[in-house]
């Protein structure tokens, strides 16, 4: 089984507001990212909420998704949610695809690019790459979930790939959207569908 956790529990600082929350298309930024997750070959997806709380998990629930709260989400940033998420995961999991919720462009496809290189055995730790660049989602094999759960709280999951840098598969995909987030409002501004 192939897991997404999909990280939707940050303050939207440096937006100025909470952005998994903020239209894109005909639904949010969570929404769009929840719907190209679901489109792709996963067994399980779980969203970790954290601010606003209420309303990530509203959206979460409208596509029946499990959610679960990360209470360090303030202090701990990213890595601290995906503990949480982990945690979460059932046993038969064998991998988990690290999605960022502010990552609504991001193909269906490219993600699946992702599953299928873990299936054909190219390893536990899975990054898209594009003209060179490594990107987002990233996939994490189970034998990895212990460092990962590990590793100090003033740390981040790319620490992970940091430290195993030749046991990083690489996939090769045709979009730059792997290397984009939305972390300022300009950026959403020139990202979202009109």
């Amino acid at each position: 089984m192939i897991a997404a956790i999909i990280l939707a529990a940050g303050r939207g600082h440096r937006f100025g507001r909470t952005k998994q929350l903020m239209p894109w298309g005909e639904t949010t930024i969570l929404g769009a990212t929840i719907n190209q997750v679901a489109l792709a070959k996963v067994d399980e997806i779980v969203v970790v909420t954290g601010h606003d709380a209420a309303a990530i998990t509203a959206i979460a629930s409208a596509y029946h998704l499990p959610t679960v709260q990360n209470p360090d989400y303030v202090n701990g940033e990213m890595l601290s949610s995906l503990k949480v998420g982990v945690q979460a995961l059932t046993d038969p999991v064998a991998a988990a695809l690290v999605i960022l919720a502010d990552q609504p462009f991001i193909p269906y496809t490219v993600i699946n690019q992702l599953i299928a290189a873990f299936k054909a055995g190219a390893g536990q730790l899975i990054a898209p790459v594009f003209q060179g660049q490594r990107g987002n989602p990233v996939l994490i094999g189970r034998p990895f979930f212990a460092e990962l759960l590990a590793l100090p709280a003033n740390s981040a999951p790319r620490a992970l790939l940091q430290r195993h840098p030749d046991q990083v598969a690489l996939v090769e995909v045709e979009t730059e959207l792997i290397l984009l987030d939305i972390d300022r409002v300009e950026q959403y501004e020139r990202l979202r569908p009109r």
